[in-house]
């Protein structure tokens, strides 16, 4: 009876080796994606591929998430695009996280993909077109990146509840909240009631919008935004990225604070370049807006702050404390 229960036991636990490490590997979970498609994820995805950079793979790679492909890079993960993101809000290196390109800007690489065994894809809303073709490899997620709701790092909080790495977000988030305490007392003012407005120059000056985490650091701390002038072709401003402003509006613009930045994709994003960007725009800016005369302007490297991360909130406190240093 004893070598029986003996072996009864060894068998079980053979069972149990077997199969455990098997379920722990294949444990997934029905999720219902931002199109409204339901669909089947592992519960901890650990080869994830993003569609797009900026707005997901970013977010994720801050969260801890196993990112092993994405837009815009080589096979052996170096930057190809006019800014790399993961080393610009990261400071990491793609090659040593591990990453590698699935395709340039809009072409995806299908045999590289399929190379790369991921065992979770997520695009953004814009990627419908290509989920028949990547569900033959993975399950395919879509989460809006730029419409509906989404508003600082909102799309950070809610990858991290689909990733299941909720704890992961808590803990950068309760570090955020320690530095924006400590930057809010810096002010030499205190920002509860006091306006701020951001501005991104392309081929001309648009209002920033609420997606991108300068954003959200700047209303965490207690600014409010300015209501502009007219509204015009800024009606709905709040919505998505950026919506254009005329040159003539933004000379009278004149909230507590104005934060300035150069478009990413347009080469050099330091005071200098923007400064230069304005004068072509807006010459004699400088005699008119009160917040350059009165010291209330802050210049952006938009790289850094305008992912929809902690990192970038991060990035903008940052640059608010330098300025309060100065003021």
């Amino acid at each position: 009876m004893r070598n029986l229960i003996l072996m009864f036991a060894f068998f079980a636990g053979l069972q149990m080796a077997l199969v455990d490490p098997l379920a722990a590997q294949t444990a997934s979970h029905t999720v219902r994606d931002d199109t409204g498609r339901d669909l089947v994820i592992p519960d901890h995805a650990k080869r994830i591929i993003a569609l797009q950079e900026p707005m997901l793979a970013v977010p994720m790679l801050e969260l801890g998430a196993k990112v092993v492909g994405s837009y815009g890079r080589a096979t052996d993960g170096s930057g190809l695009l006019a800014v790399d993101f993961i080393a610009t809000v990261l400071d990491q290196d793609g090659r040593t996280l591990g990453l590698s390109g699935v395709g340039p800007l809009g072409n995806i690489d299908l045999e590289r993909i399929r190379a790369l065994k991921p065992d979770l894809i997520i695009g953004g809303e814009t990627d419908g077109d290509k989920v028949d073709m990547l569900s033959q490899i993975a399950p395919v997620y879509l989460h809006n990146v730029r419409s509906g709701d989404v508003a600082g790092f909102t799309t950070q909080r809610r990858l991290a509840s689909v990733l299941g790495a909720d704890q992961a977000f808590d803990a950068l988030h309760a570090d955020y909240q320690t530095k924006l305490d400590t930057v809010r007392d810096q002010l030499p003012f205190d920002p509860v009631g006091k306006t701020y407005l951001a501005v991104v120059i392309y081929d001309q000056i648009n209002i920033v919008g609420h997606m991108s985490g300068v954003i959200q650091a700047i209303e965490d701390l207690g600014f409010t935004r300015a209501d502009l002038e007219g509204d015009g072709e800024a009606t709905g401003y709040g919505r998505g990225f950026a919506v254009p402003l005329s040159s003539e509006l933004f000379a009278r613009l004149n909230p507590d604070l104005l934060f300035v930045m150069n478009s990413y994709a347009g080469g050099k994003r330091d005071e200098d370049a923007i400064r230069a960007k304005l004068d072509a725009i807006v010459p004699g800016w400088e005699r008119f807006s009160k917040p350059e005369r009165e010291g209330r302007i802050l210049f952006l490297d938009s790289a850094k702050v305008t992912t929809p991360t902690i990192a970038s909130a991060r990035h903008t406190l940052d640059a608010i404390a330098q300025w309060a240093a100065q003021n």
